[in-house]
């Protein structure tokens, strides 16, 4: 038996299995299964890592057919080749040039969609900053900048939308005018800081003692507005008053220099009912800061408009 032409057979035999079947890889990478068009809750970078993947699998087969075409040259230089062996020769090299082309087409897909990836990000992260921005902007239009409750712009538009509600449902609703005693005497005495970390205390005080339904407001320098509905009689806001105020007067502990110092404040509440004492929120507030006044001088502390 001639050794150099049974080993050329048995490497035409070989090279043509391990041909046809990478051959059969390369087709099934490069055209079975396309990329479905991604749905939208899919995001970019997972594209993109699919078409990597699939850049890989592409270039293995790539690697393999050149392995295959280097078996089979060996095989028709050491032997007499064949026809059979120049057409899987030739095929073999044809689907290595294509594998390799789908690699390179794959790569410059693959560095596009990096692109992509990265201008998404980018945009995403100055979309987020504008929203933010905007949201802090909202905010701050509505909301007081020492206290964090709402200003007098956003309490009159929960106001409104409240009394609208109470004259449709027949609820009731209620306004109180909270002023503090003598406030100024805390700033003279301690400075502006002080007052400020005081207001900052008494608004957290009567923030966590009211109802999510209901709206607390600053009205002023040392002024809160108190939106209050769906209450059973005006009894209960006797109570509300009576509480609001012993929350008020429990002294604050505050920091002055190096010395921690206890600040006492009064208040005095007056208490506007619809549709007793308005109808508006103008009417309301107006009717609340009148009975206001007349609380200053009562030794209740607190009085109903009348």
């Amino acid at each position: 038996m001639n050794l150099k032409a049974d080993s050329a057979r048995r490497a035409e035999q070989g090279g043509l299995q391990k041909a046809s079947k990478t051959a059969k890889s390369a087709k099934s990478a490069t055209t079975a299964k396309p990329l479905k068009p991604h749905k939208t809750h899919k995001t970019l970078s997972k594209v993109l890592g699919q078409t990597e993947e699939v850049t890989g699998l592409v270039e293995d087969v790539a690697q393999d057919l050149s392995s295959v075409n280097a078996g089979l040259k060996q095989a028709t230089a050491n032997a007499k080749a064949t026809p059979h062996i120049e057409q899987a020769l030739e095929t073999s090299e044809t689907a290595e040039s294509k594998a390799q082309e789908a690699a390179d087409k794959l790569a410059v897909v693959n560095n596009a969609l990096k692109d992509a990836v990265q201008e998404r990000q980018a945009l995403e992260l100055q979309l987020a900053e504008i929203t933010e921005r905007e949201e802090a902007a909202r905010h701050a239009s509505f909301h007081d900048p020492l206290t964090g409750l709402p200003n007098r712009a956003l309490s009159n538009d929960r106001l409104e939308h409240g009394l609208a509600q109470a004259k449709r449902h027949g609820w009731h609703l209620a306004v109180m005018f909270i002023d503090l005693d003598d406030f100024k005497k805390v700033n003279d005495r301690y400075g502006h800081d002080a007052g400020d970390r005081v207001l900052k205390i008494i608004a957290t005080r009567l923030t966590d003692s009211t109802r999510d339904d209901d709206t607390l407001s600053r009205h002023g320098g040392d002024e809160f507005l108190y939106v209050l509905t769906e209450y059973d009689s005006e009894h209960d806001l006797t109570v509300i008053a009576e509480k609001l105020l012993a929350l008020i007067q429990t002294p604050c502990e505050i920091r002055v220099g190096d010395e921690t110092i206890a600040v006492a404040i009064s208040a005095s509440i007056g208490v506007a009912v619809f549709p007793k004492h308005g109808n508006t929120p103008e009417a309301l507030v107006k009717s609340a800061d009148s009975a206001m006044y007349r609380a200053k001088r009562s030794r209740f502390r607190y009085a109903f408009a009348r």
